[in-house]
């Protein structure tokens, strides 16, 4: 299966789906939904390697928490991220890098997300796939 993520309309929030052959690389793919919502990805160079981790005590947990960092780095940060790779992992952790640069003019907001939410947060192993919905609070 390819991997990809797309856009969730929803009547309060705003969301995505992600998908691809691994947990790892489902993370990754929701980071690029992610920061796709906070800005135009497109503008973004991947000029430096930035290392990101998180924990969790289970998927769930573990794929909000890494977001949660990811939007860290977007807005605490004020890093423009167009691309990242999650390591392999046993248990609830993971580590990898986010490549961008930082935030200018060039890359114009779209939406202020706050957070990452549980608000109906999937994450499902199919025979083909990982895929995760999550809902963000904008």
């Amino acid at each position: 299966m390819s991997r990809g993520f797309e856009v969730l309309e929803h009547t309060a929030d705003i969301g995505f789906r992600a998908w691809a052959p691994t947990f790892e690389e489902m993370m990754g793919e929701a980071a690029t939904g992610l920061v796709s919502i906070v800005l135009d990805i497109r503008t973004v160079s991947a000029r430096e390697e930035h290392a990101i981790a998180a924990k969790g005590d289970d998927r769930e947990s573990l794929l909000v928490n890494w977001l949660s960092e990811v939007l860290y780095y977007t807005d605490g940060k004020q890093l423009a991220l167009c691309r990242f790779d999650v390591n392999p992992s046993d248990g609830f952790e993971a580590s990898g890098s986010a490549w961008g640069e930082p935030r200018s003019v060039r890359h114009r907001p779209k939406l202020i997300v706050k957070g990452v939410t549980y608000h109906q947060l999937k994450v499902v192993h199919r025979p083909d796939c990982w895929m995760c919905e999550v809902y963000l609070d904008v």
